[in-house]
Protein backbone atom coordinates (compact mmCIF):
# COMPACT_ATOMS: atom_id res chain seq x y z
CA UNK A 1 0.00 0.00 0.00
CA UNK A 2 1.32 3.35 -0.94
CA UNK A 3 1.04 6.52 1.11
CA UNK A 4 -1.79 8.06 -0.98
CA UNK A 5 -3.99 5.00 -0.38
CA UNK A 6 -3.33 5.18 3.34
CA UNK A 7 -4.19 8.89 3.37
CA UNK A 8 -7.44 8.24 1.47
CA UNK A 9 -8.38 5.45 3.89
CA UNK A 10 -7.64 7.64 6.91
CA UNK A 11 -9.71 10.49 5.46
CA UNK A 12 -12.59 8.10 4.74
CA UNK A 13 -12.37 6.65 8.26
CA UNK A 14 -12.44 10.16 9.76
CA UNK A 15 -15.42 11.06 7.57
CA UNK A 16 -17.31 7.94 8.69
CA UNK A 17 -16.51 8.71 12.33
CA UNK A 18 -17.74 12.30 11.83
CA UNK A 19 -21.01 11.13 10.24
CA UNK A 20 -21.52 8.64 13.08
CA UNK A 21 -21.02 11.55 15.50
CA UNK A 22 -23.72 13.55 13.69
CA UNK A 23 -26.13 10.61 13.89
CA UNK A 24 -25.44 10.09 17.59
CA UNK A 25 -25.94 13.79 18.37
CA UNK A 26 -29.27 13.83 16.51
CA UNK A 27 -30.43 10.82 18.52
CA UNK A 28 -29.21 12.35 21.78
CA UNK A 29 -30.97 15.67 21.18
CA UNK A 30 -34.19 13.95 20.10
CA UNK A 31 -34.15 11.78 23.22
CA UNK A 32 -33.63 14.88 25.36
CA UNK A 33 -36.66 16.69 24.02
CA UNK A 34 -38.77 13.54 24.25
CA UNK A 35 -37.71 13.13 27.87
CA UNK A 36 -38.51 16.78 28.51
CA UNK A 37 -41.99 16.21 27.11
CA UNK A 38 -42.41 13.28 29.48
CA UNK A 39 -41.84 15.74 32.36
CA UNK A 40 -44.58 18.00 30.99
CA UNK A 41 -46.84 14.97 30.71
CA UNK A 42 -46.32 14.08 34.38
CA UNK A 43 -47.25 17.59 35.53
CA UNK A 44 -50.23 17.92 33.21
CA UNK A 45 -51.61 14.59 34.41
CA UNK A 46 -51.21 15.81 37.98
CA UNK A 47 -53.16 18.94 37.13
CA UNK A 48 -55.86 16.92 35.37
CA UNK A 49 -56.16 14.81 38.53
CA UNK A 50 -56.53 17.93 40.70
CA UNK A 51 -59.29 19.51 38.63
CA UNK A 52 -62.03 16.99 39.62
CA UNK A 53 -61.17 17.70 43.28
CA UNK A 54 -61.60 21.40 42.60
CA UNK A 55 -64.95 20.84 40.91
CA UNK A 56 -66.19 18.47 43.65
CA UNK A 57 -65.33 20.97 46.35
CA UNK A 58 -67.04 23.77 44.43
CA UNK A 59 -70.19 21.73 43.67
CA UNK A 60 -71.52 21.97 47.20
CA UNK A 61 -71.38 25.75 47.11
CA UNK A 62 -72.18 26.41 43.46
CA UNK A 63 -75.38 24.47 42.86
CA UNK A 64 -76.63 27.06 40.36
CA UNK A 65 -73.42 27.03 38.33
CA UNK A 66 -73.63 23.51 36.94
CA UNK A 67 -72.91 24.66 33.38
CA UNK A 68 -69.60 26.26 34.43
CA UNK A 69 -68.51 23.17 36.33
CA UNK A 70 -69.40 20.90 33.41
CA UNK A 71 -67.42 23.16 31.05
CA UNK A 72 -64.33 22.78 33.25
CA UNK A 73 -64.64 19.00 33.29
CA UNK A 74 -65.21 18.87 29.52
CA UNK A 75 -62.17 21.09 28.90
CA UNK A 76 -60.11 18.94 31.27
CA UNK A 77 -61.12 15.76 29.40
CA UNK A 78 -60.28 17.35 26.04
CA UNK A 79 -56.88 18.47 27.35
CA UNK A 80 -56.20 14.97 28.69
CA UNK A 81 -57.02 13.51 25.26
CA UNK A 82 -54.73 16.07 23.63
CA UNK A 83 -51.94 15.10 26.01
CA UNK A 84 -52.43 11.42 25.25
CA UNK A 85 -52.15 12.10 21.51
CA UNK A 86 -49.14 14.38 21.97
CA UNK A 87 -47.32 11.85 24.15
CA UNK A 88 -47.32 9.44 21.20
CA UNK A 89 -45.56 12.02 19.01
CA UNK A 90 -43.75 14.61 21.16
CA UNK A 91 -42.52 17.42 18.98
CA UNK A 92 -44.90 16.68 16.07
CA UNK A 93 -46.46 19.92 14.84
CA UNK A 94 -50.10 18.80 14.80
CA UNK A 95 -49.84 17.09 18.19
CA UNK A 96 -48.26 20.14 19.84
CA UNK A 97 -50.85 22.48 18.31
CA UNK A 98 -53.72 20.23 19.42
CA UNK A 99 -52.36 20.08 22.97
CA UNK A 100 -51.76 23.84 23.06
CA UNK A 101 -55.34 24.49 21.89
CA UNK A 102 -56.81 22.12 24.47
CA UNK A 103 -54.70 23.68 27.22
CA UNK A 104 -55.89 27.13 26.16
CA UNK A 105 -59.52 25.99 26.38
CA UNK A 106 -58.87 24.51 29.83
CA UNK A 107 -57.21 27.72 31.04
CA UNK A 108 -60.23 29.67 29.77
CA UNK A 109 -62.68 27.35 31.54
CA UNK A 110 -60.71 27.60 34.79
CA UNK A 111 -60.68 31.37 34.42
CA UNK A 112 -64.48 31.45 34.03
CA UNK A 113 -64.79 29.20 37.08
CA UNK A 114 -62.67 31.62 39.07
CA UNK A 115 -64.89 34.55 38.08
CA UNK A 116 -67.99 32.65 39.17
CA UNK A 117 -66.36 31.58 42.45
CA UNK A 118 -65.77 35.19 43.43
CA UNK A 119 -69.48 35.33 44.26
CA UNK A 120 -69.08 32.56 46.89
CA UNK A 121 -67.03 33.83 49.86
CA UNK A 122 -67.67 30.65 51.89
CA UNK A 123 -66.14 28.60 49.08
CA UNK A 124 -63.04 30.78 48.97
CA UNK A 125 -62.55 30.24 52.72
CA UNK A 126 -63.04 26.45 52.54
CA UNK A 127 -59.92 24.57 53.72
CA UNK A 128 -60.17 21.90 51.01
CA UNK A 129 -60.51 24.57 48.33
CA UNK A 130 -57.47 26.42 49.64
CA UNK A 131 -55.41 23.21 49.62
CA UNK A 132 -56.48 22.23 46.10
CA UNK A 133 -55.79 25.76 44.93
CA UNK A 134 -52.29 25.71 46.40
CA UNK A 135 -51.52 22.34 44.80
CA UNK A 136 -52.89 23.54 41.47
CA UNK A 137 -50.76 26.69 41.57
CA UNK A 138 -47.66 24.67 42.43
CA UNK A 139 -48.40 22.28 39.57
CA UNK A 140 -48.86 25.18 37.15
CA UNK A 141 -45.41 26.46 38.08
CA UNK A 142 -43.92 23.01 37.48
CA UNK A 143 -45.68 22.83 34.10
CA UNK A 144 -44.19 26.17 33.15
CA UNK A 145 -40.66 25.03 34.06
CA UNK A 146 -41.11 21.68 32.29
CA UNK A 147 -42.44 23.41 29.17
CA UNK A 148 -39.43 25.74 29.15
CA UNK A 149 -37.06 22.75 29.42
CA UNK A 150 -38.91 21.02 26.56
CA UNK A 151 -38.76 24.10 24.36
CA UNK A 152 -35.04 24.52 25.13
CA UNK A 153 -34.39 20.87 24.19
CA UNK A 154 -36.43 21.24 20.97
CA UNK A 155 -34.51 24.40 20.07
CA UNK A 156 -31.17 22.63 20.60
CA UNK A 157 -32.32 19.70 18.43
CA UNK A 158 -33.67 21.96 15.68
CA UNK A 159 -30.56 24.16 15.67
CA UNK A 160 -28.24 21.18 15.33
CA UNK A 161 -30.47 19.49 12.74
CA UNK A 162 -30.63 22.66 10.61
CA UNK A 163 -26.91 23.42 10.77
CA UNK A 164 -24.39 22.37 8.14
CA UNK A 165 -23.33 19.57 7.65
CA UNK A 166 -25.93 17.76 9.85
CA UNK A 167 -28.73 19.08 7.61
CA UNK A 168 -27.23 17.03 4.77
CA UNK A 169 -27.48 13.78 6.74
CA UNK A 170 -30.52 14.42 8.98
CA UNK A 171 -33.11 13.27 6.44
CA UNK A 172 -31.18 10.08 5.73
CA UNK A 173 -31.09 9.31 9.45
CA UNK A 174 -34.86 9.75 9.95
CA UNK A 175 -34.66 13.31 11.28
CA UNK A 176 -36.22 15.00 8.27
CA UNK A 177 -38.30 17.66 10.02
CA UNK A 178 -38.01 20.06 12.91
CA UNK A 179 -39.64 19.32 16.24
CA UNK A 180 -42.43 21.74 17.24
CA UNK A 181 -42.22 23.98 20.29
CA UNK A 182 -45.05 23.75 22.81
CA UNK A 183 -46.52 27.23 22.93
CA UNK A 184 -49.83 28.00 24.54
CA UNK A 185 -52.09 30.55 22.85
CA UNK A 186 -52.12 32.76 25.92
CA UNK A 187 -48.67 32.06 27.30
CA UNK A 188 -48.87 34.92 29.80
CA UNK A 189 -52.00 33.41 31.33
CA UNK A 190 -50.45 29.95 31.43
CA UNK A 191 -47.25 31.16 33.07
CA UNK A 192 -49.24 33.09 35.64
CA UNK A 193 -51.33 29.95 36.20
CA UNK A 194 -55.10 30.02 36.11
CA UNK A 195 -56.36 32.34 38.82
CA UNK A 196 -57.78 29.80 41.20
CA UNK A 197 -56.98 31.74 44.34
CA UNK A 198 -59.71 31.36 46.91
Amino acid sequence: MDISTIIILVVLALLVIYVIGIYNKLVTYKNRYQNSFAQIEVQLKRRYDLIPNLVETAKAYMQHERETLEAVIAARNEAAAGLKAASKMPGAKQAMQQLAGAEGALAGALGRLNVVMEAYPDLKANQNMMQVSEELTSTENKISFARQAFNDAVTTYNTFRQSFPPVVFAGMFGHGSDAELLEFADSAAMQAAPKVSF
